[in-house]
């Protein structure tokens, strides 16, 4: 290479590295936190990394996939409710509450998961939560299993089921944290097959 070639080189952005996903990965949340989903984009968080931004789709693939990619939790909740989507919309309240359980009642997994939601929540205005992890990470998954008005029913299995998060993990309320998993099933899995795909007002 001549020397002002390899000056140029210099001069010009990292390529990959052992450290650069990670470096990718740590740009890529602070964006999302100073500017939520909406204001993230590729081509910053690349700059932010000091990297290519088609370096940053070959790590990660699409905005979305990054988003994920950065709450590091322990599960991709896209790849869990797969299966659940797969079988349908009949029963699919049942499976979808007894597949969210079996994952958050999984002690090697929970504490990821509340570091996650601990962090959504901490969000100033709830944004990332809005913006981002319901319409990008579940939303797309469960409008399959709706009939219609997904706009109604999604924020409504949504609405239920993080409060469920809230009050079994993250405050731990009586009795709710030590009602076994088939009650819980019981009594909340009919509540999301009426969101999913009952008769709405």
């Amino acid at each position: 290479m001549t020397a002002p070639a390899a000056a140029r080189a210099s001069r010009g952005r990292r390529p990959g590295a052992p450290d650069t996903r990670a470096e990718v990965l740590a740009a890529a949340r602070a964006s999302f936190a100073e500017k939520g989903f909406r204001g993230t984009t590729i081509r910053g968080v690349a700059s932010a990394a000091g990297v290519d931004p088609a370096l940053v789709h070959h790590y990660f693939g699409t905005k979305d996939d990054l988003f994920v990619a950065a709450l590091e939790i322990p599960v991709d909740p896209r790849e869990v409710l797969a299966p659940v989507v797969a079988a349908g919309p009949d029963g699919a309240g049942e499976r979808l509450l007894r597949t969210f359980l079996g994952v958050w009642d999984d002690p090697a997994i929970r504490p990821g998961l509340l570091a996650m939601v601990r962090s959504l929540l901490a969000d100033d205005d709830g944004g990332l939560v809005r913006q981002a992890f319901i319409p990008v990470v579940v939303g797309p998954l469960l409008a399959e299993l709706v009939p219609d008005r997904p706009e109604a029913r999604i924020p409504l299995v949504a609405s239920q089921v993080v409060g469920l998060i809230v009050t079994r993990y993250v405050i731990a309320l009586p009795p709710m944290a030590d009602m076994p998993a088939d009650e819980v099933v019981a009594r909340i899995g009919p509540v999301l097959q009426h969101y999913l795909t009952g008769d709405l007002p």
